[in-house]
């Protein structure tokens, strides 16, 4: 019989699921390949504390729930062990998903830049598409980005159209609808909360 048949399925070690955790994430979070991972100092901020809370008090909190459910009997049919082994799974993989990005991680921060009137990462976007109303911008980090919030990611489509411009500037920006216009009115460095 192999050995690993004959050990218990509790002490087998899964694979990484690196190729699966990549594959599932949508192309918006995916980094190009060799690229740093750009992040301002609150995002950073962030993922670390997820992490930390994720292994100091998460973790410990499940795996004392799965031990007391196995030692309830019937593993096959015990729905706290059954979920605790799943959620247990989910927490490894956001940690580990974690861990790679801020291994990769690159601090910049915005307010460094002082008066600089070029847009790169961090920079604060005031800009007008088509000559309508002004819509304000914020390039951030791919795990900070929240379009609701006015954040885009420094690999979002329309932040590379902006990198690399000035306050003054005009840019065409391609869209499903069309080509855009966008006239660039101000660009600031300013803290991110």
């Amino acid at each position: 019989m192999d050995e690993r048949c004959a050990m218990n399925k509790a002490f087998t070690r899964e694979p990484e699921g690196d190729e699966e955790e990549d594959e599932s994430l949508s192309p918006a979070l995916k980094l190009p390949p060799g690229a740093k991972n750009y992040m301002t100092p609150t995002g950073h901020a962030r993922l670390l504390a997820e992490q930390e809370f994720l292994i100091r008090e998460e973790r410990p909190r499940i795996v004392e729930i799965v031990a007391w459910a196995a030692a309830n009997g019937d593993r096959s049919e015990n729905g706290d062990y059954l979920y605790g082994k799943k959620r247990l799974r989910e927490i490894d993989r956001r940690i580990r998903f974690l861990g790679k990005r801020l291994a990769v991680a690159q601090v910049v921060d915005p307010t460094a830049q002082g008066d600089n009137e070029q847009i790169f990462f961090g920079a604060t976007v005031m800009l007008s598409r088509n000559g309508g109303a002004e819509e304000t911008y914020s390039i951030v980090g791919i795990d900070e980005a929240d379009a609701s919030r006015g954040r885009i990611s420094w690999i979002s489509p329309l932040a590379r159209v902006l990198i690399k411009s000035r306050a003054g500037d005009s840019v065409r920006f391609q869209t499903p609808a069309g080509v855009q216009e966008i006239e660039i009115l101000e660009v600031h460095y300013l803290p991110l909360p």
